[in-house]
This record gives C-alpha cells, structure tokens and sequence, in this order.
C-alpha cells in the first residue's frame, strides 16, 4: 500500500511532500489501529482539516469492511475445499514478499543504512526473542531520536 499511496498522494497529486509523507508514515505506524487509516486520517486532516480526516478515514476503511464481512460470512465454507486451502497457503510467501518490498523502500526514503540499521533489527529482535511489547521499542526508538537530535544540534 505504501507505494500507491505515496504515488497518488506526492507523486501524482502533490498533496505533500516526500520528507512530509516519510514523516506520516513514522506517525501513522506509531499509532494504534490500521495503518491505511492512520495515513488517510493524518493526510486527509493535512490537506482539508478536520473534515478531510473524516472523509479520508471513510474513505480508506469503510469498502475494505464492507468486503471482509462478505467474505467472513461465507469464507468457512469455502475453506473445506482443499484446492482453496492450498492456494491460501501458496499466498503466504508472497504476501511477505509484498510487506518487504516497500520496507525496504521506506528505508532508503528514511536515510536507514549500514550504520544505523542496527535499530530495526535489534527492536525486531527484542520483539520476536525476548518478547518485548512493541510499545516499549517504539516508546525507546522516539526518546533515543530525540535524544540524537538534540546531540546533533548542539
């Protein structure tokens, strides 16, 4: 989602800027709920208030819903055939596949590189060995940039 995102909002429409959208990004995962709501929400309420995140946040929630409760509503039915079940599993790859590529791009976007993408592996780390709540890592991850950027500054 992050690339047509990006592309609509900065590329093609010029809402905002890249630095700016890069910036939502970090918010909008920071925040709890849906990513695709979050990002409308700060982008909408960017460009037309209070009014352009309601219509957003509408906008980017309400056909997913409508769609997932369709399918809820039959998808056990359709899971007892072994064909379906197969394909679904086939699908799992790929869609880690889709969640790397734009990480990835972020990244670059972000100005991560080799000396500082020490910080996403290690808050990974803590999360999937030791079990940290990702809360505590996002909660570090601001105070230790803040921190820098106070460094930096002075």
């Amino acid at each position: 989602m992050i690339p047509i995102i990006e592309s609509e909002v900065v590329e093609k429409n010029e809402w905002i800027n890249k630095e700016d959208f890069v910036d939502l990004i970090a918010v909008a995962q920071s925040c709890p709920g849906i990513f695709a709501a979050n990002i409308a929400t700060f982008i909408g309420y960017k460009i037309k208030g209070e009014k352009g995140a309601l219509c957003t946040t509408l906008g980017a929630v309400l056909p997913s819903f409508l769609i997932i409760l369709l399918i809820a509503m039959v998808f056990h039915q359709f899971m007892q055939i072994h064909w379906i079940a197969a394909m679904f599993n086939g699908i799992r790859p790929a869609v880690v596949a889709l969640i790397a590529a734009p990480t990835f791009n972020l990244a670059k976007s972000a100005k991560i590189h080799l000396g500082n993408c020490w910080i996403p592996i290690a808050g990974a780390l803590l999360i999937c060995a030791l079990h940290v709540n990702p809360i505590w890592i996002i909660i570090a991850a601001g105070a230790g940039g803040y921190v820098y950027g106070r460094m930096v500054k002075n």
